[in-house]
């Protein structure tokens, strides 16, 4: 049975997607990464993968790196002197050849790297897509499932046995 895992380049999706490099201009890079982060968690609880989400650490002098666990993903910050890029080659090159592995960033050096050990490439671009794909479905079928707005009886019932009670109605 093979294995899904999607990492991501934290950083690189966030000077690349408009709304996140803007929250990180107008607000803070905290809550650019928070939102990233939410964003993702989003993705993960439709989508049966693990995911981990990348970012650099490596001008914290002292820093040991950690991972933690954010809702349903995996929050990977990097070691000093470690980029993100060097994590999720090290990453992708232990993985067993069986697991579906995809990872998500605009770098070309890193996309031709991970290709090189098996690993599926996704533009920064894509993985917006796939995340608004996947946000119009969920809407469609909250939408879908959405109780009538008044939650009538008439609303709730099939066409004959509103005309019965229609019926019903008009009878003296």
């Amino acid at each position: 049975m093979a294995r899904e895992f999607l990492l991501v380049d934290g950083y690189n999706i966030i000077h690349a997607w408009d709304e996140l490099r803007e929250l990180m201009n107008t607000v803070s890079l905290e809550s650019a990464r928070l939102r990233l982060m939410d964003i993702l968690s989003n993705y993960k609880g439709v989508h049966s993968m693990t995911i981990i989400l990348v970012f650099d650490a490596y001008l914290v002098k002292g820093n040991p790196g950690s991972v933690e666990k954010y809702h349903n993903i995996y929050v990977v910050y990097t070691k000093e002197a470690e980029l993100a890029d060097q994590y999720i080659e090290r990453v992708v090159s232990q993985m067993p050849r069986h697991y579906d592995v995809k990872v998500a960033t605009s770098d070309g050096l890193e996309q031709v790297i991970i290709s090189g050990h098996g690993a599926v490439r996704m533009s920064a671009r894509e993985l917006k897509m796939a995340v608004e794909q996947t946000e119009h479905t969920i809407r469609q079928q909250y939408l879908q499932k959405k109780s009538p707005k008044n939650n009538l009886l008439a609303d709730n019932l099939d066409e004959e046995a509103r005309n019965w009670l229609e019926q019903m109605r008009y009878m003296k």
